[in-house]
Formats: C-alpha cells, sequence, structure tokens
C-alpha cells in the first residue's frame, strides 16, 4: 500500500489499557497507521500540532480539560484533523457537547473492530458516523421541552436558574438586585407556567428538561 494511502490515527485517553486495545485494533488493518497517543488533553494538543494525524480518537471524561474542550481546541488550530469521540457514556448531553465541539462522530467503547475500522474510514473523507445509542440520545433530547414551551421570560430564567443553585427568594433578590416581591411574583409565575405545586418540584422539573443548569 502507498504511504499516502495510509490513515494515520492518534488515540486520546487517560487510561493507559484502553490505548493499548486500540493500538491492537488498530494493527489489525494495513491502511490503518498509528501515529501517536497521548494521555490527557494537553498532551493531545501538542502532539496534533506535531503528528498531524488524519483522525483523532478522543475520550470523553478525562481530568483537567474533558474531551470536548479538546477537540474544540483541536479543531481550532488543525482544522484538517477529525476528531471521533469514543467513550463509554451515551449521555445526550455528552453526545451534544461533543458534535458541537466539533466531532466528526460518536462512537461507544463496545464497538466492533471492523466498525472502528470503518468510522475512521469515513471520518478521513469527512463522513459522520453516530453510534446508535448517541443517534438515540439526539432524539430524545430533541423531544424534550425547550424554555420557550413554557412561555418563561428571560428574566424568569435567571430566576429559575438561582433557585436551581439553592438560592432562597432573598438571596434572588440581593442578586438581581430586584425586590423580595419581585421575585415571589416571578417564582409564582414560574411554578404556574410549569403545573408544578412547590419550588423544589420547579427544580426538579428544570433540571430533568434541560430548562436550566
Amino acid at each position: 500500500m502507498n504511504e499516502q494511502d495510509l490513515i494515520k490515527v492518534m488515540i486520546v485517553d487517560d487510561h493507559a489499557v484502553v490505548r493499548s486495545g486500540l493500538s491492537a485494533f488498530l494493527m489489525v488493518f494495513d491502511d490503518l497507521e498509528l501515529v501517536g497517543e497521548a494521555g490527557s488533553g494537553s498532551e493531545a494538543l501538542i502532539k496534533c500540532e506535531r503528528l498531524q494525524p488524519d483522525v483523532v480518537l478522543m475520550d470523553l471524561v478525562m481530568p483537567e480539560m474533558d474531551g470536548a474542550a479538546t477537540t474544540r481546541k483541536i479543531r481550532s488550530r488543525c482544522p484538517s484533523i477529525q476528531v471521533l469521540a469514543l467513550t463509554s457514556f451515551k449521555e445526550d448531553n455528552l453526545v451534544q457537547e461533543a458534535l458541537q465541539a466539533g466531532a466528526i462522530g460518536y462512537l461507544l467503547k463496545n464497538i466492533s473492530a471492523d466498525d472502528l475500522a470503518d468510522a475512521i474510514r469515513a471520518a478521513r473523507k469527512g463522513k459522520p458516523t453516530l453510534a446508535p445509542e448517541a443517534t438515540q440520545a439526539l432524539i430524545e433530547n430533541a423531544k424534550k421541552p425547550k424554555p420557550e414551551d413554557f412561555k418563561i421570560t428571560p428574566r424568569e430564567k435567571e430566576v429559575l436558574a438561582l433557585m436551581v443553585s439553592g438560592m432562597s427568594n432573598p438571596q434572588i433578590a440581593e442578586e438581581l438586585v430586584v425586590s423580595r416581591s419581585t421575585v415571589k411574583f416571578h417564582v409564582s409565575s414560574i411554578l404556574s407556567k410549569l403545573n408544578v405545586a412547590s419550588r423544589t418540584e420547579a427544580v426538579a422539573f428544570a433540571l430533568q428538561n434541560g430548562l436550566a443548569k
């Protein structure tokens, strides 16, 4: 095989055992070449600029700099490098963060060697690959009601976010520099719009439906 036909791959994962296992995966395929490994996001950035891989297999849950942040920086500094998120987690927030950061695909670590190789080949061509679980997570997230579905105003979103953070009405009034009666009015409006009976229910509902971070 011509050297220019080889797909240069780099593995980013904070677990050496995982990197070793993925390395063994890649060695099976003649058209894939492992050019480097990194155990952290900062190390990945340095090696990407030096090694210029075609595709990076990116773990998402890492200490210090997570996979999404690392992906965003790689794509910013080296836009020709494609990033495939490869993780054990299928939570919709992780899927969203990875794709928004610029990852071209989202795969789970239980993927077969053949499917992983196909995803790497597709990534080099600029074609996305999503694990079925990731696709389902995106679909479920799209179904979740958004703040505008409840006609919550921007000020009410602020109040709701402070409620979620655990602040009392007096604390919210101080934070927003408004009167306590104004805060009480906003809280009552929020409870009515969310069709809940208490602050606790409002906070739980907001967290479950992504209405406040």
